[in-house]
């Protein structure tokens, strides 16, 4: 029993590295909105303030709003030229192109079967990652065609967050942070310490505890905590080896120093 013991607590210990990556702010920049959605390679700033969405360009803005559907639950501008809006109280996303002109709408309480989904991410062409909600499952689903590519086994505990790119899904839950590759199968499952959410870059995640940021790369299971000034995260996101911290005032800006 003390070896089995001794084996258990190495394993949840050696996940975390004792290294830590460097940060180099870059700059801030003054904001006051909502929720933060994304920054891409361009500057441009994606954001949600009195439940429409924004995209913003140096001096010029464009929004999206749909009234009837209630607040916007999520929104990812992860494809810039699909870009998915999820409104959990009416069980609706929608698409939108990168003028944020509507090129989709996916009522799933008129597809057949019937989903009662909680959490949406893009997928690859014309599919998202949902999590059904009756099914405790994750689904490619194609909302085009109105079928499901391929789905996942039941997942056991409460989902927190969600995120993807075109090949694979990272699914934080109480337990742990589940990633599945496009065809729903579990190619990695790591003990959630305490993780709260997560952004996702070129399949590397930075996951967020308490105010306190780990880095972890793609194919590894280490993490790595991520040396920042004391400052308050409210939210925050990471493109390419960028950084960006919002603590409702203003927007960080920070280079990751990975390698």
């Amino acid at each position: 029993m003390k070896h089995i013991l001794f084996i258990t607590l190495f394993v949840s210990i050696s996940i975390f590295s004792q290294e830590s990556i460097e940060t180099r702010f870059i700059d801030k920049t003054p904001l006051s909105i909502e929720k933060l959605i994304d920054v891409d390679d361009f500057n441009t700033v994606y954001y949600i303030s009195n439940n429409v969405l924004h995209k913003r360009n140096n001096d010029k803005t464009i929004t999206y709003n749909n009234l009837q559907l209630g607040n916007i639950t999520s929104a990812n501008a992860f494809n810039s030229l699909k870009i998915n809006l999820f409104y959990k109280d009416f069980n609706t996303a929608i698409i939108l192109d990168n003028r944020l002109a509507e090129i989709f709408k996916i009522d799933f309480n008129n597809r057949q079967p019937y989903r009662s989904v909680s959490y949406i991410s893009t997928g690859n062409d014309n599919t998202l990652w949902i999590f059904n909600q009756d099914s405790q499952q994750l689904e490619v689903f194609d909302y085009k065609n109105n079928n499901t590519r391929f789905k996942t086994l039941p997942i056991s505990s409460g989902v927190l967050d969600i995120r993807s790119n075109y090949n694979y899904c990272w699914l934080l839950t109480n337990d742990h942070l589940l990633i599945y590759n496009y065809f729903g199968t579990l190619i990695s499952k790591i003990k959630n310490e305490g993780f709260t959410s997560m952004d996702e870059s070129d399949g590397n995640i930075v996951l967020k505890k308490g105010n306190s940021l780990f880095y972890l790369k793609k194919e590894s299971t280490e993490l790595t905590p991520i040396k920042i000034p004391n400052l308050l995260i409210n939210q925050f996101l990471v493109t390419n080896e960028t950084l960006y911290i919002y603590n409702n005032e203003t927007l960080q800006k920070f280079q990751l120093k990975t390698n």
